[in-house]
């Protein structure tokens, strides 16, 4: 861990805590979220976690850049790791089928896999919630087996649906309602996160763990699931 402070706005302050995404950093930034929150009080306005930084936005009527400055890297003095069983472990059934994941056959190609070994390989691995941004509930997750390393797509879909679960270099996700996006979808899950994210309580926080499990039509469809091919809704 190599500890930066950085200006992010007047009232924004950035803690740098590392420069690469690794699974074994979340210890950590979870460890500086509890410090800071605690140090920070009721002069914290926002605590954003990420990958490797953490985004303080606090109350300049309480204190100005220089003190709360001082108070982050006071409340981040001989920090220790965090105990990340405290996450929560969710696990999301996931109907991988081209017609609702068009990049399954690319992907598994690209990985030199069958489309069933790419499917296991995807669900082989509980992924860290690193983030949440983008949409509503959408969450950043990884790290995925290097051999699934895939880039977005050169040309960004107008309408990924609802539920669509894609990769994107190293990372996989969830897309939790109708929106654009360029990451490969390989399956749709019926889990509605955007109504989590709409009641003020996201289903995913950073520091959670997400299983991802294969499941058959007919039970994507008892759950609710739509299966209405993605390239229908372009």
């Amino acid at each position: 861990m190599k500890l930066r402070l950085e200006t992010a706005a007047m009232d924004a302050l950035t803690v740098r805590l590392f420069d690469a995404i690794d699974e074994r950093n979340m210890a950590w930034v979870m460890a500086a979220d509890t410090a800071l929150r605690h140090a920070f009080g009721d002069a914290l306005i926002d605590l954003v976690p990420s990958y490797t930084t953490l985004l303080i936005h606090y109350d300049c009527r309480a204190m100005d850049f220089v003190e709360a400055t001082a108070l982050a890297r006071e409340a981040l003095k001989n920090l220790q790791p965090a105990d990340t069983q405290n996450g929560q472990l969710h696990e999301i059934p996931v109907w991988y089928d081209e017609s609702v994941g068009p990049e399954l056959p690319q992907v598994a190609k690209r990985a030199g896999l069958s489309v069933e070994q790419l499917i296991e390989r995807h669900c082989g691995h509980d992924y860290s919630v690193f983030a949440l941004g983008f949409a509503p509930g959408y969450g950043f997750m990884g790290l995925v087996d290097e051999s699934l390393t895939t880039p977005r797509l050169k040309t960004p879909r107008r309408r990924v649906a609802a539920g669509s679960v894609g990769i994107a270099d190293r990372q996989t996700a969830i897309y939790p309602l109708l929106s654009p996006g360029g990451w490969n979808i390989l399956g749709r899950t019926a889990v509605p996160l955007f109504e989590y994210a709409r009641r003020g309580e996201p289903l995913f926080r950073p520091g959670d763990k997400v299983r991802f499990t294969s499941i058959s039509r007919a039970e994507f469809e008892a759950a609710g699931g739509d299966t209405t091919p993605l390239e229908e809704r372009a």
